[in-house]
């Protein structure tokens, strides 16, 4: 799962990490959230190259979190898709044709998660490389068209099982690329879902550290830095399971 995230790091900087040649300036934001704008990078297949060169030319876009699918009719009928499971996204109807066609890789700075098994009052962590840095998530993208002829692009984040160092916050983690294989995971002319399944898995145990936050972080209004100071976990009383109702012979309309 991943339902909030952020991301630092400069607009040069990013250029630089993703090798891309065109970049959305940003300034830095501590609490994206969904159905705002998040930047993608994906392969622009339009851009002009000189003869000889084979590189792939990277630039990046906004699109609004949340994945509409091309064939939805009325979005306002449609869920909002923040997050794909990696295990099952090229065989779903929403997520197979950005599986084959528009995989993107989401710039990050961390992400935030909420521990709440066994506890009245959900834990929030801020999640981040453990040496800092720029992070790349899985990403898809997808272009809806309404009637009236405008577009919106839109995208979800890829997720996978936890590793063992997130698993006892909760059970999902974005999928995270590493930069020797992005040229690998936007090649969607040569690369099939299938050849890049092996990237749809869990970063190694030691990658992310969890720091513990305030619950500030559960408003999206509340946009500082200060969302990622640590903090002191407060002990609370272990949850009780509920009791299930005794069994009855008796029927009941009810």
């Amino acid at each position: 799962m991943c339902g909030r995230f952020a991301l630092t790091a400069t607009a040069d900087a990013l250029q630089a990490y993703f090798e891309a040649t065109e970049l959305e300036r940003h300034e830095p934001r501590y609490n994206i959230a969904p159905t705002q704008p998040i930047i993608m990078i994906r392969v622009n297949g339009d851009v002009a190259r000189r003869p000889g060169d084979n590189r792939p030319d990277r630039e990046s876009l906004f699109v609004r979190w949340g994945l509409l699918p091309s064939w939805v009719r009325d979005p306002k009928d449609f869920p909002l898709l923040i997050n794909a499971r990696s295990e099952t996204a090229a065989r779903k109807a929403s997520f197979k044709a950005p599986m084959r066609h528009r995989r993107t890789l989401i710039p990050a700075s961390g992400f935030y998660e909420w521990q709440r098994e066994g506890r009245q009052k959900p834990q929030a962590y801020w999640v981040r490389p453990r040496h800092g840095g720029i992070v790349a998530f899985a990403g898809l993208m997808d272009t809806w068209s309404a009637t009236d002829g405008s577009e919106i692009d839109t995208g979800a984040v890829l997720t996978t099982q936890a590793n063992a160092a997130i698993s006892h916050i909760h059970h999902r983690m974005p999928v995270v690329i590493r930069p020797e294989h992005f040229t690998r995971w936007l090649d969607c002319r040569m690369q099939e879902p299938g050849d890049v399944a092996d990237l749809l898995v869990p970063i190694d145990v030691d990658f992310f550290e969890a720091v513990p936050v305030s619950d500030k972080v559960n408003k999206a209004s509340n946009i500082g830095p200060d969302l990622q100071d640590r903090v002191e976990i407060e002990p609370q009383p272990d949850v009780e399971p509920p009791v299930a109702p005794a069994q009855s012979d008796q029927l009941t309309l009810f």
